[in-house]
């Protein structure tokens, strides 16, 4: 069974945190409005709120359909099933599995593990992971050596530079076979 793939989009796939006025070097702009960007504006009426700026690379995709050959990809992001109608067209994907995310978890940052670390183990169930994401750190791996019972790989990714080339390299040689 090939191991599982967990994608963030903010972050990893779009450098966000990047200065504003300076997209990095590959990356394209795309102008999105999903409806979990609209609900954030409950006060603005849906017509007028602006759509959200995402930087996305296109050789991304390539990339990753290169390791959906090794990995099972899926989305771990608050974007839910919207990365496939709105990331995914982008960057050449096809629609992937969603994690669904429990009712009622907590989002808020705390000093232990990140709040998607515990549903994503459960997720895998002892399957082998390897998992992309902004937002982790030592509790995070932590979390998974003492809680999951397989291999698991945990990629911090910068979310001012987003996937790069060592990332790639990674997650391929964490799957068993090194890519380009």
């Amino acid at each position: 069974m090939r191991p599982l793939l967990y994608l963030d989009v903010d972050g990893p796939l779009n450098p966000y945190a990047a200065k504003p006025h300076r997209r990095p070097d590959g990356y394209t702009t795309h102008r999105m409005k999903p409806e979990s960007w609209v609900a954030r504006h409950r006060y603005t009426p849906a017509h007028r709120v602006k759509p959200l700026r995402v930087w996305l690379h296109p050789g991304h995709g390539p990339r990753l359909r290169e390791l959906a050959e090794r990995y099972q990809l899926g989305w771990a992001t608050t974007w839910g099933a919207e990365a496939n109608t709105f990331i995914a067209p982008v960057l050449g994907l096809p629609d992937l599995p969603v994690v669904e995310w429990p009712s009622g978890t907590s989002r808020e940052r705390t000093d232990g593990p990140f709040w998607k670390t515990g549903p994503l183990v459960e997720h895998a169930r002892g399957r082998p992971f390897a998992w992309v994401d902004d937002e982790l750190g030592p509790a995070d791996e932590d979390f998974v050596a003492a809680r999951h019972g397989g291999p698991a790989l945990l990629l911090r990714i910068d979310a001012r530079l987003g996937l790069r080339e060592a990332d790639f390299i990674a997650l391929g040689a964490f799957a068993g076979r090194p890519t380009r």
